[in-house]
């Protein structure tokens, strides 16, 4: 079944509908947000889910979907976050705590491989940790993954946008994530933006090395050109800020990647003030992003499911912790695809996609 298919969407929609708890208010060391009560006789589980920070929708959705599957599953849920992206110190705090406090696991969007040594010391204590949405380097850093394909989210962008521009030059803009750590969301969605224009990408796993002039081959193929990659911080003043020296070494830019869509929704007010326009392309997903696509802010933006990543890992971990079976990774995957849909109203010939009206059923965060 494909995330494109009616009986997938209605079941994605009926889980983001039925995630009504109000939004957590985690940061730094975290907050306990279970009961701690005892169901069908089984002790309750304590797991801690660790996000990047505690303000982005994304993150915000993904401690939802957490809190809401702790009750269900009978788990001691304590959340935390660092302060902003690229806090590793505040992850790595929160690891501490939550072997300190004998959890039985982890679930954890791990900001670099800053906190890969945490995170091992956590296995080592014996708690089951599962990366949520960031696959970190190497992959066995942790016990499993449940993401997103994020190469494969960066390639439907790469594709949709290659056929867009229709034999068009491309004059493209890069809004990564960071340009002072390594992080496999970061290369893999610019990486495979960059593939699915069909542009060689060198070193598949760093930004940046790729030829700055060339032939891109999706679609009807044409000339590119490569002005920048700037990091917007995954934010919308980092976007704008990012766009804006882009600009600055080329006013003609027509076509923009972004690492997610604050960002896009940054990089689109530093058009708009230069007076220019162009064709942004993202990831996410989340319902303020489809609105954006709608509004026709964003051409196109493959969207992920972070309530389904927390709920799967949660109910992963109390299940290994009762001495279930562990979970298992996805065929030819190093990680547990949790799906993507590329959310368009400006469909492509070849290139999968579903509308912002469909999108907007299935979407989550405000």
């Amino acid at each position: 079944m494909t995330l494109s298919s009616p009986s997938m969407r209605r079941a994605i929609a009926i889980t983001a509908a039925c995630v009504t708890v109000a939004g957590l208010a985690a940061c730094g060391r975290g907050d306990d947000s279970s009961s701690g009560s005892s169901s069908g006789g089984e002790k309750a589980v304590g797991v801690s889910l660790i996000t990047k920070d505690s303000t982005n929708p994304f993150f915000v959705a993904m401690q939802k979907g957490a809190k809401e599957d702790a009750s269900k599953n009978n788990v001691k849920l304590t959340v935390a976050s660092g302060k902003q992206e690229g806090d590793d110190a505040g992850q790595i705090t929160a690891i501490e705590d939550s072997i300190a406090r004998g959890d039985k696991g982890i679930l954890i969007t791990p900001m670099s491989t800053g906190v890969n040594a945490a995170i091992k010391k956590a296995r080592d204590a014996g708690l089951y940790v599962i990366a949520l949405d960031t696959p970190p380097d190497p992959a066995n850093t942790v016990d499993i993954t449940f993401a997103t394909d994020n190469r494969e989210a960066g390639k439907l962008d790469g594709q949709w946008a290659a056929a867009t521009l229709a034999g068009k030059a491309a004059t493209i803009a890069l809004l990564d994530l960071f340009d002072d750590k390594i992080v496999s969301v970061d290369y893999n969605r610019d990486q495979g933006f960059l593939e699915g224009m069909g542009i060689d990408v060198a070193d598949p796993k760093k930004n940046g090395d790729e030829a700055k002039t060339g032939k891109y081959t999706g679609g009807q193929g044409g000339d590119y050109t490569i002005v920048c990659n700037e990091a917007g911080q995954g934010a919308e003043d980092g976007g704008r800020t990012a766009m804006e020296k882009c600009l600055a070494k080329n006013p003609n830019i027509n076509l923009v990647y972004t690492i997610n869509e604050p960002t896009a929704v940054g990089a689109n007010g530093a058009l708009k003030a230069a007076g220019k326009t162009a064709t942004i392309v993202s990831v996410d997903g989340g319902c303020a992003g489809v609105s954006s696509v709608k509004s026709g802010v964003i051409g196109a933006t493959a969207q992920q499911y972070p309530l389904k990543m927390a709920t799967l890992g949660m109910e992963a971990i109390a299940k290994v912790a009762r001495g279930g079976e562990k979970p298992a990774t996805t065929s030819g995957l190093d990680f547990f695809n949790t799906g993507v849909a590329l959310i368009t109203d400006k469909p492509a010939e070849g290139v999968k996609s579903i509308t912002s009206d469909e999108g907007l059923k299935i979407c989550w965060g405000n």
